[in-house]
């Protein structure tokens, strides 16, 4: 994934948090916001130390971005998403986070 995809500011993810809508299962949260004139989808992840060490929470966003990845063209363009990992997300490998981050999208109407 890209890095102009991403969300990295502080008050870019403050300001999802506070407008957004969200919604759950139990291994991941997801925020949202619309942006009518964006071309292209942006992802801010969030994995926090409570999840476990350093090497558990890169795994867990390494496997988020790269469900993302595979899923591009089905997502719709312009909308802002904040994935927030839960503590189950530690136990599960790619395809489960993949099966859950389908889940959510596919429940609030985000692909395509």
């Amino acid at each position: 994934m890209r890095k102009k995809y991403r969300i990295k500011k502080n008050e870019e993810f403050q300001h999802i948090f506070k407008t957004g809508r969200s919604f759950a299962n139990r291994q991941l949260v997801i925020y949202y916001t619309y942006a009518p004139k964006q071309t292209h989808f942006r992802v801010g992840i969030s994995v926090g130390k409570k999840i476990g060490n350093a090497v558990t929470r890169n795994k867990i966003k390494r496997y988020i971005r790269e469900s993302l990845l595979n899923l591009e063209n089905e997502i719709i363009p312009n909308v802002n998403l904040i994935i927030v990992a839960r503590q189950p997300t530690k136990h599960l490998g790619y395809y489960e986070i993949r099966k859950s981050l389908l889940h959510l999208l596919r429940k609030q109407k985000l692909l395509k």
